[in-house]
C-alpha cells in the first residue's frame, strides 16, 4: 500500500498502471471535503523539460472538455517529478468487460468504432496521437445503477479513452522521432515501435483492439511472422461481415501507406458522420420541478405517458392540459398538468397497459394493453366507447392520424393493423414486418405512417389511399412502403418531427438515427446512451429531441447538429416514456421506477436547444 501525500493534498492510494516511463494511481484529493477520489499520473522527467510538460498539461487541459476525455484537474512538478492529476473515471475498461462476458459481437465492434474514432478525430484535429490506445484503457463509465452491458459495447459519450501519459504532441507537420519505443508492444504500430509514432499508429492500436476483442486472443498470437501477416480470422468463433472485416483489415496493415490515414476516412468507410461534442463547462442545467404522485402504493411501474395539447376544458375547474399514463398495474391515469393533481384512474384492460395516445382534439384517449386489446375511452366523460379486437398477441402502440378519423396500432403478432375511430371497426391489416411491431407513429402530413419493429426495420406505408372517398380494398392489398435499415438491434421508438421531414429511431443498440423522410437516408447517429434507447419525442418547434432510455437518464439533443445539450438524471429505473408539453413548458417522463417526472424548460433551456 502506498502511503503518500503530494502537493501537500493528493494521497496515493495504490498503483494501478504502470508502462514506459509512465506510473499511475488511484488517490484521494484531501482538500475536498469529503475526500474526492482521482487518478495520479507520474512523470519522468528525462522524457521533456519543464515548459514541454507545462504546454503538454495545457493541451491535457483543453482535451479533457471533450466528454469521452478525463478532465485535468491540476498538474505539477514535486522533487523532479512531473505529475498529472485527473478526473476518475467509474466503470470498466474493455479487457475487463471481455473476461467477463465473452468475445464481444460484431454489432459491439461497430459500436465500439463508432463511439471512438470521433475522439482519434478529436486528438488528431489538435496534432495529438495518444501512442497507447488498448482495451485497457477504454472504460465504459459506469451510469448511476450500471446495468448489464447488452448487445453493443458502449453509448457514445459512456465509452472514455484515458491515459495521456505517453501522447505524443506534434508542432505543425514534424514528424516525431523517438529513441526508444513508446505504448503497449501488442498493440503498437510498427512504425510506433521504431520510435516514429504517426496519427495513423493510433489507428493501428485500434485495430488491433478490435480483433483481440473479437477473438480473446493475444494479439502476438493472431500475427504469423513467417507469413509477415495477420491470421485473426483463423480465431473467430462467430463469424463476421465482409465489410467490417475489410475495415479491420485495413486499421491494421503493417505498411503506414497501405492504412487508413485518419479517423475521418475510417467513418466515411463506415458511413457515419462527426459532430462536434458539446463541451463539459457549456451543458446547461436543467431542474425536475414536480414528481406526479398519490399514494405511495398507488402508481405502478410507467410504460407510455401522452399530453393532450387540447386548450378546451374536461370539466369545470379543471385544466385543459391533461397527462395520461399507461401502467403495469393494468390502468391509464389522467393527471391536470396545471394542479400537478390526479384526475382519475382509468380502469378495464386485463394486462399491463402499454400504450396510450390522445386524439387531435383531445376529445378521446386510446389505450393499447398486453391483453391484446385496444380500448377507446371520452376523456370529457371517462367512459369507455369502443373496445377494439382483432390482435392476436400484446398491442404495444396506438397512434391517431392527423385529422383523427383513424387510428394505428402496432402488435407482438408482427402486425399494424388501422382503425376507424368513429365505428370502432378495423380498417386494414398492414403485414411485412418479420417479428415484433414495437411501435407506429404517423407523420404530420398523414401521408405516411411509421412502423417499427425488433426485426431492426422501420417501414414507411403510403397511406394516401386512405383519404379517398371509397377505398378500394383489393388495391390496396399491397400497401406501397419503403423500408429503412440501419440499426444493429431491434427499433424500439420512433417519431416523426414537427414538419415531417425528420423520422428519429432509437434502438437495443443505444443508438438513435435522424431519417431524412424523402430520401430514406441516415442524415446522422446520435450516440450517448449507454443501454437501449426506449422513447424519443420532438419540441414544439423541431429544434430539439428528446431521449429516454434502459440507462435510467433522459437526454437533450440539438436536431441540427447532433449534439448533446444536457443529460437529466434522477430515475431510478429505465425511462420507458418522454413527451413535451409546450405550453406548460416542460418534459415529462415516466419510468419503471412508477414515477413520472416533470423537467423544468425555461428560457435558459430554450436559449441551450436554440430557440429564440
Amino acid at each position: 500500500m502506498v502511503e503518500i501525500l503530494l502537493y501537500e493534498r493528493y494521497h496515493l492510494i495504490k498503483q494501478i498502471g504502470k508502462g514506459g516511463f509512465c506510473q499511475t494511481f488511484l488517490a484521494t484529493d484531501e482538500n475536498q471535503s469529503p475526500p474526492v477520489v482521482c487518478i495520479v499520473q507520474k512523470l519522468q522527467p528525462r522524457e521533456q523539460t519543464v515548459e514541454e510538460f507545462i504546454k503538454k498539461a495545457q493541451q491535457l487541459e483543453e482535451l479533457g472538455k471533450h466528454p469521452q476525455v478525463p478532465a485535468l484537474i491540476a498538474f505539477f512538478v514535486e522533487k523532479q517529478h512531473f505529475y498529472l492529476v485527473q478526473e476518475y473515471v467509474e466503470g470498466k475498461n474493455l479487457a475487463t468487460l471481455m473476461e467477463k462476458r465473452g468475445s464481444f459481437s460484431e454489432a459491439q465492434i461497430w459500436q465500439l468504432l463508432e463511439n471512438v474514432l470521433p475522439v482519434l478525430k478529436f486528438i488528431g484535429d489538435r496534432q495529438i496521437i495518444h501512442c497507447d490506445i488498448k482495451p485497457e484503457n477504454l472504460i465504459l463509465r459506469s451510469p448511476p445503477n450500471p446495468p448489464l452491458i447488452r448487445g453493443c459495447a458502449a453509448g457514445g459519450g459512456d465509452l472514455i479513452l484515458v491515459d495521456f501519459g505517453t501522447a505524443k504532441f506534434l508542432s505543425g507537420n514534424k514528424q516525431l522521432k523517438i529513441e526508444h519505443s513508446i505504448g503497449s508492444p501488442e498493440y503498437a504500430a510498427p512504425e510506433q515501435t521504431q520510435g516514429k509514432p504517426v496519427f495513423a499508429s493510433d489507428l493501428y492500436s485500434l485495430g488491433v483492439t478490435c480483433i483481440y476483442l473479437l477473438t480473446q486472443i493475444s494479439p502476438f498470437d493472431l500475427f504469423d511472422t513467417v507469413s509477415n501477416s495477420w491470421v485473426w480470422r483463423q480465431y473467430l468463433t462467430t463469424k463476421i461481415s465482409d465489410r467490417l472485416g475489410k475495415i479491420i483489415d485495413k486499421l491494421i496493415e503493417n505498411s503506414q501507406s497501405d492504412r487508413f490515414q485518419s479517423a475521418d476516412e475510417v467513418m466515411q468507410a463506415m458511413g457515419i458522420q462527426f459532430s462536434i461534442p458539446h463541451p463539459k463547462s457549456q451543458i446547461q442545467n436543467w431542474h425536475c420541478l414536480h414528481t406526479l404522485s398519490a399514494h405511495p402504493s398507488f402508481l405502478s411501474g410507467v410504460n407510455s405517458i401522452a399530453i393532450r395539447l387540447s386548450s378546451s376544458f374536461i370539466n369545470e375547474g379543471e385544466c385543459g392540459e391533461i397527462l395520461a399514463s399507461a401502467h403495469d398495474d393494468k390502468t391509464t391515469k389522467l393527471w391536470d398538468l396545471s394542479t400537478k393533481k390526479l384526475i382519475c384512474t382509468l380502469a378495464g384492460h386485463e394486462q399491463a397497459v402499454k400504450s396510450v395516445a390522445f386524439s387531435p382534439d383531445g376529445e378521446i384517449l386510446a389505450t393499447a394493453s398486453d391483453d391484446k386489446k385496444i380500448k377507446l375511452w371520452n376523456v370529457n366523460t371517462r367512459e369507455l366507447i369502443f373496445t377494439l379486437v382483432g390482435h392476436t398477441n400484446s398491442v404495444k402502440s396506438v397512434a391517431f392520424s392527423l385529422d383523427g378519423k383513424t387510428l394505428a396500432s402496432g402488435s407482438w403478432d408482427k402486425t399494424v393493423k388501422l382503425w376507424n375511430v368513429k365505428t370502432g371497426e378495423e380498417i386494414y391489416t398492414l403485414v411485412g414486418h418479420q417479428l415484433q411491431v414495437s411501435t407506429v407513429a404517423f407523420s404530420p402530413q398523414n401521408q405516411l405512417l411509421a412502423s417499427a419493429s425488433y426485426d431492426r426495420t422501420m417501414r414507411l406505408w403510403d397511406i394516401s389511399s386512405f383519404n379517398s372517398p371509397h377505398l378500394d380494398q383489393e388495391k390496396f392489398k399491397n400497401c406501397p412502403f419503403y423500408s429503412l435499415s440501419s440499426h444493429t438491434w431491434a427499433v424500439l421508438t420512433l417519431a416523426f418531427s414537427p414538419d415531417g421531414k425528420i423520422l428519429a429511431t432509437g434502438s437495443d443498440d443505444n443508438t438513435i438515427k435522424l431519417w431524412d423522410v424523402n430520401t430514406g437516408q441516415v442524415i446522422r447517429t446520435l450516440q450517448g446512451h449507454s443501454w437501449s434507447v426506449l422513447a424519443v419525442a420532438f419540441s414544439a418547434n423541431g429544434k430539439a429531441l428528446i431521449s429516454g432510455s434502459r440507462d435510467n437518464t433522459i437526454k437533450i439533443w440539438r436536431v441540427s447538429t447532433g449534439e448533446e445539450i444536457a443529460t437529466l438524471t434522477g430515475h431510478e429505473d429505465s425511462v420507458f416514456a418522454v413527451a413535451v408539453s409546450p405550453v406548460a413548458q416542460l418534459i415529462a417522463s415516466g419510468s419503471r421506477d412508477k414515477t413520472i417526472k416533470l423537467w423544468e424548460l425555461g428560457q435558459q433551456q430554450l436559449n441551450s436547444i436554440g430557440n429564440t
